[in-house]
């Protein structure tokens, strides 16, 4: 039997496992940390109350079919709808994004007005179709072929010539929001949801980024109840069901070679596990490193970590934050707590400069308004995550000395929406960019592993030589992982890619080469 190491128990890491274990292979998982899931996952915060470490909505997951595939609802996953998926307060008024169009369409009406109301509709309705042709390039190696399939898939119905569509594409999400949208509140809170992946929107080639959303009127975000980490939990037990293992608190200390060819993986612990497959699910960079490969160098040289991206603020809490014309319905959004786009390019350049934001965005979420499971009666929990805070400071100071006024900022952008919620906190767990890096092994504690920025994306991710998942000079190494195509988030696309590339590696089919070579001739 052919045996198969996956280094990294996140959630891409456990979704290859699954899918090597189901075809056959003898699968063990190896994770440093004692905790399931890497930044998906969800511990006993304080008595009583349930909270994420890292990323809490999930959205690209749920587009995919991975879910149902490995049907993790069996394994007791059960996701709840975030519907809407986004409120934006301005003072006393909202905007609230609802699954249903109509209703998004409604709301921006009462607040902005018709036109912009219309344009909106038109904006999802374009857009939407777009990106579901980018998501059908995201289930699969980033090759030449498929990337220009999804771009011509995307322009077929526009009508748009290919100068045209690229150029939409390259241009910057506020110069996408502008020439779509007249108020301003409605190009701030798209603006800031289009930020959420690290690059702001008024760079080059980040129309996309405010694009995509617009898929959450096909499908909505959804938290699964007990907490992020019930994800990883369900892909554990699927694991289990179909042979394979988890080892947790042993993680990978080298990863072993012969001549050129991988042979296993070195414990921390000392145990060799032999193997014919590895499966870097963690860090690029660590991968390369455990392996000593011989494009580490180029890649230490070349690929952009980035200073970081943000930090969170975990809550407990007396009460959720009440917002002026907030319905129980609002508590299920994320929560875009961002007063300008003006506001958004002050805080990115403070950023930029290698200082904590002045006054910074805030996005808020309040799983436990619907969710039982996480807060004891009558209490709640809060994550209120803030972009823009670097890892390295350039000011001299250092985050375990700031770590306390940062968060304190946070709260008080949540208050500043929702007067009187600072009252209402009672305990505090702040994660800075060190922190995730301590807790979560994020790498200068970027969330995403590398930057998000276009060249970094698809046919160059991580580097072009690495895109299709194989370290060049290693047989038998494989990526997945944030690190790789299609990126960071809740996806698990990666790691199934990863999963399918070790598969057909591992199985040639002689037959379909030589009709392709029949046909070629």
């Amino acid at each position: 039997m052919t045996r198969a190491v996956v280094v990294g128990a996140g959630h891409n890491g456990l979704v290859a496992a699954c899918y090597l274990a189901r075809a056959g292979l003898d699968v063990e998982v190896v994770e440093r940390d004692t905790v399931l899931g890497g930044a998906v996952s969800t511990v006993e915060r304080w008595p009583g109350y349930r909270v994420d470490r890292g990323s809490s909505a999930h959205i690209m997951v749920r587009h995919i079919g991975i879910v149902e595939d490995l049907d993790l609802g069996a394994c007791g996953l059960e996701y709840q709808d975030l519907d809407p998926w986004g409120f934006a307060p301005f003072g006393d008024e909202s905007i609230t994004f609802w699954v249903d169009l109509d209703r998004t369409c409604a709301s921006i009406e009462a607040v902005c007005g018709r036109k912009d109301a219309d344009a909106y509709r038109a904006f999802v309705q374009d857009w939407s179709q777009r990106n579901l042709k980018v998501f059908e390039a995201f289930q699969g190696p980033p090759t030449p072929l498929r990337l220009g399939r999804a771009i011509w898939g995307a322009g077929k119905g526009t009508g748009l010539d290919g100068l045209e569509l690229s150029r939409q594409f390259l241009t910057s999400g506020d110069a996408l929001l502008d020439a779509h949208f007249d108020d301003e509140r409605l190009k701030t809170a798209l603006a800031w949801l289009g930020a959420q992946s690290g690059p702001p929107t008024h760079e080059p080639a980040t129309a996309d980024l405010v694009g995509w959303n617009t898929v959450m009127h096909l499908r909505p975000p959804g938290h699964p109840k007990g907490g992020s980490g019930m994800l990883s939990e369900a892909l554990a037990a699927r694991l289990a069901s179909y042979g394979g293992r988890v080892r947790l608190g042993d993680g990978a200390a080298r990863i072993t070679s012969a001549g050129d060819r991988v042979t296993g993986v070195v414990t921390a612990s000392g145990e060799h596990l032999p193997a014919d497959v590895v499966v870097g699910a963690c860090h690029v960079l660590t991968t390369l490193e455990l392996a000593d490969a011989p494009v580490l160098e180029r890649a230490r040289r070349t690929v952009r970590v980035g200073n970081g991206i943000g930090m969170v603020v975990r809550l407990a809490t007396s009460d959720l934050p009440r917002y002026p014309g907030a319905t129980d319905e609002s508590y299920r959004a994320l929560q875009l707590l961002a007063p300008s786009r003006q506001a958004l390019r002050r805080a990115h350049g403070e950023y930029n400069a290698g200082l904590p934001p002045t006054a910074p965005a805030a996005l808020a979420m309040t799983f436990s308004a619907f969710d039982d499971t996480l807060a004891p009666a009558g209490k709640h929990t809060v994550t209120v995550w803030g972009q823009w805070h670097p890892w390295q400071l350039s000011n001299g100071e250092t985050w375990d000395a700031i770590g306390e006024r940062e968060a304190d900022k946070l709260i008080a952008a949540v208050d500043r929406a929702a007067p009187g919620f600072a009252a209402t906190v009672e305990q505090v767990h702040v994660q800075t960019p060190e922190d995730l890096e301590r807790e979560l092994g994020l790498r200068q504690g970027q969330v995403m592993h590398l930057e998000m920025a276009f060249d970094q994306m698809f046919l160059w991710r991580p580097l072009p030589e690495l895109a299709g998942y194989r370290v060049p000079g290693s047989p038998g190494l494989y990526l997945c992982g944030a690190s790789t195509h299609p990126g960071g988030g809740v996806f698990g696309a990666s790691g199934r890619s990863a999963a399918r590339t070790v598969l057909g590696d591992l199985s040639p089919r002689p037959l379909s080469r030589a009709l392709r070579k029949v046909r070629r001739a």
